[in-house]
């Protein structure tokens, strides 16, 4: 399988403690790490505002993600994304050679 180079950008609930921010970019990065990924960085944005309101939010906690994996790990990740409640909005886009 070949591996190749994903950015994600989630956005997780404004109300969050920063423990708890924490807590959830680790995981998603140990994620990308035990399906066989690297993590080349993680940039935490901060609170930002939202274009628009999200389940009530009018900002949230936006991270950035650079990692490389093979095709099935981004899969997982958007399963993970999509069962955990801090996360009220992601995207992976595959970075092109």
């Amino acid at each position: 399988m070949r591996i190749r180079k994903y950015e994600t950008m989630y956005v997780l609930r404004p109300d969050l403690e920063e423990e708890a921010i924490k807590q959830n970019v680790q995981k998603f990065s140990n994620l990308i790490v035990e399906q066989g990924g690297q993590v080349e960085k993680v940039d935490e944005w901060g609170k930002r505002k939202l274009a628009y309101p999200i389940e009530n939010f009018r900002e949230g906690y936006y991270v950035l993600m650079n990692f490389t994996a093979q095709p099935f790990v981004p899969r997982e990740l958007e399963r993970v994304y999509k069962i955990t409640d801090e996360v009220i909005r992601y995207l992976i886009v595959r970075e092109d050679e």
